[in-house]
C-alpha cells in the first residue's frame, strides 16, 4: 500500500513524460498529438513532454525539431549515437524536471491515455505505477512466447523480481528518478532497477496496440542484448553455474566411469563443454565489470532544443 497521499498546497505539480525515438519519423507527429491531448486534459498538473533521438537515421531529428519549435511544453535531446533504447530513457529521465515522470515508446503500441490514471495512482501515494500487458496485438508468436518466458526467467532469478509482462512504460515519482539519474551503474537495466529500489508499486492492466506506423526497431538482436543485461545485472545464478556444472561433471563422470569402465571420450568431451560454457557466462560478467570500470559515459547529447531544464541550470538552451 502507498505510504502517503501526494498534496501540493502552493503550486501544480509537474509530470514529464519521456519518449526515447529511434527511427520513428513516420509515427512522431501523431504521437505528439495524442500525448498533447491527453496532458491538456490533466488541470491539475504542468506539463512537459521530452522527446529523445537515439541516433536516428531516417529524419526523425527534424521532426523532433519541428515539434520543439512550435509547441510549448516539448524539449529534445538528440543523442550523440544509437546508445541504445535504455540509454535513451536514462536520458530523458536525467532531463526531466517532473515530481513525476512517464516514460513511453514513441510507436503508440502503450496508449497515452493510461498516463491519467497512472498520475491519479501517484497522486495516491504510489511511487511507481507501472503498465502491465494483458495482451501483445500485432505481434508474432516467437515475439510474444519469448518475452513470456524472458519475464518469468528473470523473475525466477533475480534478488529482487521485476514486474511480470511490463515494459519501460510507467510511471515513476522523482525521488525514485533522482536514485536512478544518479546510478553509476554502466549497463543499467531500468526494470529490474525500479524494482530493486522497493519504492511502493502498483500497476494498471492494458492490452498493447499493434504499431501505429513503422516497423519495429527491437531487432532479436537487440532483444537478445536487453535479455542478457537484465540476467546479468540482477541475478548472480547464471555465474553459479560454473560451480554447479562443474559439481554435476564430476559426479556424472564418475558414475559413469564407474559404471561402463571405458567412457574416457565422452567423460572428456562433456568436461570440455561445460568448462567452455562456464568460462562463457564468466566472460560476460567480466566484460560487465570492464564497462563499468572504463568509467565512459552512458550516452553523450549532441544538441539539447527547448526550454532550459531545471535539471541542467548549468548548460545553455541550444538556439534553435
Amino acid at each position: 500500500m502507498p505510504r502517503e497521499i501526494r498534496a501540493f498546497d502552493s503550486r501544480r505539480p509537474m509530470l514529464s513524460v519521456v519518449v526515447p525515438c529511434y527511427n520513428e519519423r513516420e509515427v512522431l507527429a501523431h504521437t505528439h498529438a495524442r500525448l498533447t491531448e491527453v496532458l491538456g486534459a490533466l488541470e491539475e498538473f504542468d506539463c512537459e513532454q521530452i522527446f529523445v533521438d537515439d541516433g536516428s537515421s531516417d529524419g526523425t531529428w527534424e521532426v523532433v525539431k519541428a515539434l520543439a519549435k512550435d509547441s510549448d511544453g516539448v524539449r529534445a535531446l538528440r543523442l550523440g549515437r544509437n546508445f541504445g533504447h535504455q540509454a535513451a530513457c536514462l536520458a530523458g529521465l536525467r532531463d526531466a524536471a517532473g515530481d513525476a515522470v512517464v516514460v513511453i515508446d514513441a510507436d503508440l503500441q502503450d496508449p497515452p491515455e493510461l498516463i491519467a490514471e497512472m498520475a491519479a495512482l501517484w497522486r495516491d501515494g504510489w511511487s511507481v505505477v507501472s503498465a502491465r500487458r494483458r495482451s501483445r496485438a500485432g505481434e508474432s508468436v516467437f515475439k510474444k512466447a519469448s518475452a513470456y518466458a524472458f519475464y518469468r526467467l528473470v523473475s525466477a532469478l533475480s534478488e529482487q523480481p521485476p514486474a511480470l509482462d511490463t515494459g519501460d512504460f510507467r510511471l515513476l515519482d522523482r525521488a525514485l528518478v533522482r536514485l536512478l539519474a544518479e546510478s553509476r551503474d554502466r549497463n543499467l537495466y531500468l526494470r529490474g532497477a525500479v524494482s530493486w529500489f522497493g519504492f511502493p508499486e502498483t500497476h494498471i492492466d492494458y492490452d498493447r496496440a499493434p504499431r501505429h506506423a513503422g516497423t519495429s526497431q527491437y531487432t532479436l538482436r537487440k532483444m537478445l542484448a536487453l535479455s542478457r543485461r537484465g540476467l546479468l545485472s540482477d541475478s548472480a545464478v547464471p555465474l553459479r553455474l560454473t560451480t554447479y556444472l562443474g559439481t554435476a561433471v564430476l559426479v556424472g563422470g564418475a558414475a559413469t566411469a564407474a559404471f561402463r569402465r571405458d567412457l574416457g571420450v565422452l567423460t572428456g568431451s562433456a568436461a570440455f563443454g561445460s568448462q567452455a560454457l562456464a568460462l562463457g557466462i564468466v566472460g560476460e560478467y567480466l566484460h560487465a565489470v570492464f564497462r563499468q570500470v572504463q568509467g565512459r559515459p552512458d550516452y553523450t547529447v549532441a544538441e539539447r532544443l527547448g526550454p532550459l531544464s531545471p535539471s541542467h541550470p548549468e548548460e545553455e538552451r541550444v538556439n534553435l
